[in-house]
């Protein structure tokens, strides 16, 4: 600890120190500073600046996606549209109406989104950021204005993640209007009818905006059902020039009832077969935040946020094996229940400094977080019905846990210009994690109760570096290299299914991401990023089969498999061909798009000798080694069109990269290939929008599930239509 310590304020005293010599020079104007938003393309896709919104991004590879400049489904989260033009994001379709999102870049687990940290405004919103991070919770496009996605480097400023930042941020009133209304109604096939509500404006130094959407459908396989209602509400005051305080709440609530998991062969007879009429999954989600701005000068500003959450998910539903199983729809179902408490307060200091005759900026910060999960799985009520409610205590026979958790961090960097054109931009962060586990749980065969009460602690630094050079006013090339860190989940700890078991004694995920990039912008046609990545992921959890305790069967197993590596190239493009030829605005915009990813993950080393033969050189889980998607838009005067083309190549859900099993529970996920079609026409404050997803009706599936929404082969939607009618006034 002395030795860490000393480490740490060493290098505290290093990022610092140019701070703190360069106060007595003479402050130059702080236009030269390079925190103007950079350029907006036509199509929505933008960086973030150096320096922007109490946060240092030179160095990084990042994307901000503008909602408004997208052509996209919105009303059902559509993330192949949505994400299109961020190279490498590999989706998982736990539900096709946006209600859970499934999505992660290099070869990481996309499910539910727990390799990101997953924020709206800023402050988390996954069920516990330390040891459970699955987002149950997505925000509803309708209301978003950006999407801002930092890759790995953002373990320093924001979590420990190998995935990094993604970071939803609300709409806000519209400033020049006192009151001002949207509404968005949308039908679909099956049954889909959305309805988006939004009220928002300005009175004096008071911003507020505030939201209700209510969503419901049959989905397009049977025994499937969904009702969600989301509400949100802020409130800004500007209380003077220096200081600006606001607040927001956030309420979600969702039922849905999924149609269980399919064989290979079920797949292929029926895609849209169901045999599970009693799964049923639940969530509810309410968030308080509040925040303070404070400019002590135009050059040093603080930040405070903080927040609270109060959730909950709940799944009754008969998981056994579909293939031993398939019309048993009378079978014990299983119950599982969690809560979620948590709060947690984030304060961020920025000070920009000259030094060497140039513009610096320092980035001091600190966040606390303290978490209590419980965790409670038995037998559920019988029949087919949305019962969640443990009958006794007694019926609770699988395990009952509480999970507390603390969480302390320390950050610092520092973006120091060393010329017009070379930055550099250190940085480390100093985490403390405390996680709890108390309970008990039940043995299969003998129902003895096994009780439970483990803590573990670490404390640990990382450490990470940026460098940046300007090729011109619209070009750079950026290079990072960052560490980063990822506790086990609890799901981890405490999950039993009739299907696997987990390793009770899993170790925590160490490693780095390193990025080499060339990006920009020509004029108002041309954007463009290129890079090449490697990712370095040690302790990797992942699914081997060993035999059972006492020999009987061949079960699969949760464990630390090995070490792997991620490594590729992340490519995106977008060219405006009437831009490029012409001058005029009443040429319109012909846009072509492509964004592409190679990744080649693997694992290297197996912790396990006897694993060696059986896994070294295998394709990681869920790590497609090529995801294209390219399109084509159209827009002139009110009228907007955009084609668009998702390919996803083969991947696997298992160490070994079983090619598919009797019960479809792991094995191979074939590529596919996926056309979506949207338009939009404006007519005075109406606006009209024509979506149909999976165009060509392909026969796809993106998971296979050892438990909910499964087990087996969740296959995902064919062709659906959407007709949305929205007015602003």
């Amino acid at each position: 600890m002395l030795k860490k310590a000393a480490i740490s304020t060493s290098l505290l005293c290093l990022f610092v120190l140019p701070a703190c010599l360069a106060q007595t020079e003479k402050t130059k104007n702080l236009d030269e500073l390079r925190v103007i938003e950079k350029k907006q393309n036509v199509n929505g896709l933008r960086r973030l600046a150096d320096v922007e919104n109490m946060g240092i991004y030179a160095g990084k590879k990042n994307e901000v996606i503008v909602l408004q400049g997208v052509n996209a489904n919105l009303s059902t989260n559509n993330a192949r549209q949505i994400y299109a033009r961020v190279p490498g994001v590999n989706i998982v379709e736990n539900d096709s109406y946006g209600i859970q999102l499934g999505v992660a870049t290099r070869g990481l687990n996309p499910n539910r989104t727990t390799e990101f940290n997953s924020r709206q405004n800023g402050y988390d919103i996954s069920a516990d950021p330390i040891g459970y991070p699955e987002s149950y919770y997505t925000p509803p496009a309708e209301a978003i204005s950006r999407i801002e996605i930092v890759r790995g480097a953002a373990s320093l400023q924001y979590g420990t993640q190998f995935g990094g930042l993604l970071n939803f941020q609300f709409k806000k009133g519209n400033v020049d209007k006192k009151v001002e209304f949207e509404t968005r109604q949308t039908i679909g096939t099956y049954g889909v009818f959305t309805s988006f509500n939004a009220l928002g404006g300005q009175i004096g130094k008071v911003n507020y905006y505030a939201f209700y959407q209510h969503k419901q459908g049959d989905g397009w396989r049977d025994n499937t059902q969904f009702n969600v209602n989301t509400g949100y509400g802020s409130l800004n005051w500007d209380v003077s020039e220096k200081l600006k305080i606001g607040g927001d709440i956030t309420l979600m609530d969702y039922l849905m009832q999924q149609p269980g998991g399919l064989t290979d062969a079920q797949f292929a007879e029926n895609t849209r077969a169901s045999y599970r009429n009693g799964n049923w999954f639940k969530a509810k989600w309410y968030i308080p935040a509040a925040h303070v701005d404070y400019a002590f000068t135009e050059k040093t500003k603080f930040n405070l946020r903080t927040y609270g959450l109060i959730a909950e998910r709940g799944s009754i539903g008969n998981i056994i094996n579909p293939l031993r199983d398939k019309t048993d729809t009378t079978a014990r179902r299983q119950l599982s229940y969690d809560h979620y408490r948590n709060w947690g307060t984030e304060l961020r200091f920025l000070h920009r400094y000259e030094i060497f005759k140039k513009t610096s900026s320092l980035l001091l910060g600190a966040r606390y977080f303290h978490g209590r999960t419980s965790k409670a799985q038995g037998t559920g009520a019988g029949g087919k019905g949305a019962d969640f409610q443990f009958s006794d205590k007694s019926s609770i026979d699988e395990f009952d846990y509480l999970f507390p958790s603390h969480n302390a961090a320390f950050f610092v960097e520092n973006v120091l210009w060393l010329t017009d054109k070379w930055s550099v931009t250190p940085g480390f962060r100093m985490e403390y994690i405390n996680t709890n586990a108390r309970g008990f749980s039940i043995e299969d065969k003998t129902n003895e109760v096994v009780p439970g009460n483990q803590q573990k602690t670490r404390s640990f630094p990382l450490f990470g570096i940026g460098l940046n050079y300007a090729v011109s006013e619209g070009s750079e090339v950026y290079f990072n290299i960052s560490q980063n860190y990822s506790p086990v989940n609890y799901s981890d700890i405490q999950v039993r299914t009739p299907n696997f078991q987990v390793d009770p004694n899993l170790k925590d995920v160490t490693g780095f991401n390193a990025d080499l990039g060339f990006r920009g912008q020509l004029k108002d046609w041309l954007n463009f990023d290129l890079s090449a990545y490697y990712l370095d992921y040690n302790n990797r959890i992942g699914i081997i089969r060993k035999a059972s305790d006492d020999g009987l069967e061949v079960i699969r197993y949760r464990t630390n498999v090995g070490r792997s590596r991620s490594r590729g190239v992340e490519a995106f493009g977008e060219v405006n061909l009437l831009r490029m030829f012409s001058k005029s605005e009443n040429a319109g915009d012909l846009s072509l798009f492509a964004s592409i990813a190679y990744t080649d993950a693997a694992y290297t080393k197996a912790i396990n000798p006897l694993l060696t033969a059986l896994i070294v050189g295998k394709q990681v889980e869920f790590a497609p080694k090529m995801i294209l998607r390219t399109g084509v838009t159209f827009k002139k005067s009110r009228f907007s069109t955009t084609v668009q083309l998702a390919y996803t190549s083969q991947q696997f859900s298992d160490a070994y990269n079983s090619s598919h099993t009797a019960d479809g529970l792991v094995g191979e996920i074939p590529a596919y290939k996926l056309v979506d079609w949207t338009a939009n026409y404006q007519m005075n404050k109406f606006n009209f929008s024509l979506s149909v997803n999976n165009l060509l009706n392909e026969k796809y599936f993106t998971r296979r599930a050892l438990g909910f929404p499964g087990p087996g082969i969740i296959p995902s939607d064919g062709r659906t239509g959407f007709l949305t009618v929205g007015f602003k006034i």
